[in-house]
């Protein structure tokens, strides 16, 4: 093949790649239009309770009627009309709680609200059907479904770092992440994606509500986890189960030992009246 063949081939190829390669470099620059979407975490802040909006009935409520003692709280940002995103999200919620034995309303509370001023308590009431009637419990008082003013809805997103952006369509662009706060409203833990597992999602509320629900064993059990943002779950820390071990180990001993103590004193105490008793 001739050196000019080869020089109009390479010409050839080029033009055909150009397109593709010209995609592959947009693809990896996000949309100007997307830039300021997404989770911007506020980890050890506190939201404002005095934030109010309208429950699934038109009832107005504020946050702080929701918040209660001692009970965490999963905060989930939403539109209900949003085509497929949200709707995920909450079903993956509604996945991870059926598993967990902690119930919405006895030991924790979760608040789902629309980001979308124009969506209003009939839609919510719609949503609360669907999710809450099909729980295997009773949690009517647990998973509250709102709605809200532009203004109050900017405040409660804006305090959490919940970033979205409405589109020429109407629809909303956001990220998947749920929030858990503590009982005064404090942001202690943030989850992402698709898939809440029941053991991710009972550490993260151990976490909010600062170790006031759960037994005795599985609040020793959650000690020897930690959060792990890389991989979006908690992983096993081996100095923490090393101590537990320790304690553990040290314990079985004390009570060995204070039984071989019991039982000789009790041996002792034996034969020091039997050689009375044989004396007399």
């Amino acid at each position: 093949m001739s050196m000019k063949h080869i020089g109009s081939t390479i010409v050839v190829l080029s033009l055909l790649l150009y397109p593709v390669l010209s995609f592959a470099q947009l693809n990896r620059q996000k949309p100007r239009r997307l830039e300021d979407v997404g989770i911007t975490q506020q980890l050890g802040e506190k939201i404002s309770l005095d934030l109010t909006f309208a429950d699934a009935n038109g009832d107005s409520v504020s946050l702080r009627q929701l918040f209660e003692d001692d009970k965490a709280v999963l905060l989930n940002p939403v539109y209900y009309e949003c085509p497929q995103l949200c709707s995920l999200v909450k079903e993956a919620i509604f996945k991870g709680i059926q598993d967990l034995e902690w119930t919405p309303g006895e030991d924790y509370t979760i608040i789902t609200f629309s980001i979308d001023p124009n969506e209003g308590p009939k839609l919510a009431a719609k949503n609360k059907e669907r999710f809450v009637g099909r729980l295997d419990r009773d949690v009517k008082n647990g998973w509250y479904f709102l709605t809200g003013t532009e203004e109050n809805i900017q405040k409660l997103t804006e305090a959490v770092g919940f970033n979205y952006k409405k589109l020429s369509n109407g629809q909303f662009a956001h990220g998947a992440a749920i929030m858990f706060l503590s009982p005064d409203g404090l942001i202690t833990r943030y989850l992402y994606g698709l898939n809440f597992t029941e053991f991710n999602l009972r550490n993260a509320l151990y976490e909010a509500a600062d170790g006031n629900i759960g037994t005795t064993a599985q609040q020793i059990l959650l000690y020897c986890y930690q959060y792990n943002p890389a991989s979006n779950s908690y992983v096993p820390v081996a100095w923490k189960m090393m101590t537990l071990g320790g304690i553990i180990i040290m314990s079985i001993l004390g009570l060995f030992l204070g039984f071989m103590w019991w039982r000789y004193r009790n041996t002792k105490n034996t034969k020091q009246i039997n050689d009375s008793n044989g004396t007399a």
